[in-house]
């Protein structure tokens, strides 16, 4: 099992989200590709960014499952939104998912993402 150790830098602004300022761990990585809100047959689920976050970690913790791991693995997360005027519906929903667990975590808004959906999200996990 991984050690997973968030950390916060006392003379760095505090974070302004569910993340911590970066995450040190010993173990084996998992990146997994970005992952958009479409299910199983490929269709896209939600209209609303909060539907779309919802999924987009149904599809992030399947992939995670493959493997043996959780969303208690995850060290790094890269999120893109297309228009930074969803960034609160999407946290809300990234806070709920991950709870207590804070991985480091960026966000950017993007023109486009594939399918015109509104977030994607990748992550890297360690085992």
């Amino acid at each position: 099992m991984a050690t997973i150790t968030p950390f916060s830098a006392d003379a760095a602004p505090p974070a302004i989200g569910p993340y911590s300022h970066g995450v040190s761990a010993q173990g084996t990585f998992t990146f997994l590709s970005g992952q958009i809100p479409l299910d199983q047959n490929g269709a896209i689920v939600g209209s609303t960014v909060e539907d779309q976050t919802k999924q987009v970690f149904v599809n992030i913790k399947a992939v995670l499952a493959s493997q043996g791991l959780s969303l208690s693995n995850v060290v790094k997360t890269t999120v893109f939104l297309t228009t930074m005027a969803d960034f609160a519906a999407m946290n809300n929903v990234y806070a709920a998912e991950f709870g207590s667990h804070k991985p480091a975590r960026s966000t950017v808004a993007v023109v486009e993402l594939p399918k015109q959906v509104l977030v994607e999200i990748e992550v890297i996990a360690c085992s």
